[in-house]
């Protein structure tokens, strides 16, 4: 990559380390992030978004003195498709009927066991399906028109 990295370069950086860490072991420690900044060229803010993206799908985890980790519970990766495919079928299934409330967060982090994180990147999916709608200050539903 360019010095002059384009906009979203942290995007392509996770693709490229998510390629990558499928091939290593569960528990194998990531490069630095200095090493990283000097093989992609760009600056630390642009590696941390990218390792904060794998953090957050659960592909890897920091370690407070030990560094950043592969996890070793791959299949924990994808909680956020668990959590968008059950809500998804009951929006099929006629369980949240069009203009129905979904759970709030809170009910999903409780109910999963999961990060606030993780149940707005299942709604960020939802959203982006056209299943349900934001009211900002209201909540979150299912479309009327899906």
């Amino acid at each position: 990559m360019s010095p002059n990295t384009a906009w979203g370069a942290y995007a392509k950086i996770a693709d490229i380390l998510r390629e990558r860490f499928a091939a290593e072991d569960p528990g194998s420690l990531l490069p630095s992030e200095a090493n990283l900044c000097a093989e992609f060229a760009v600056v630390r803010n642009t590696i941390r978004r990218a390792l904060a993206t794998l953090e957050h799908e659960g592909l890897i985890e920091t370690l407070p003195g030990k560094g950043r980790h592969l996890r070793g519970d791959t299949s924990a990766q994808y909680h956020y498709r668990r959590i968008a495919a059950d809500l998804r079928t009951q929006i099929n299934n006629g369980g949240l009927a069009p203009g129905d409330a979904l759970p709030s967060e809170t009910t999903i982090v409780e109910t999963y066991g999961v990060a606030r994180g993780t149940v707005r990147a299942a709604f960020a999916l939802l959203q982006s399906e056209g299943l349900i709608e934001t009211h900002h200050g209201k909540g979150r539903f299912v479309r009327k028109s899906h």
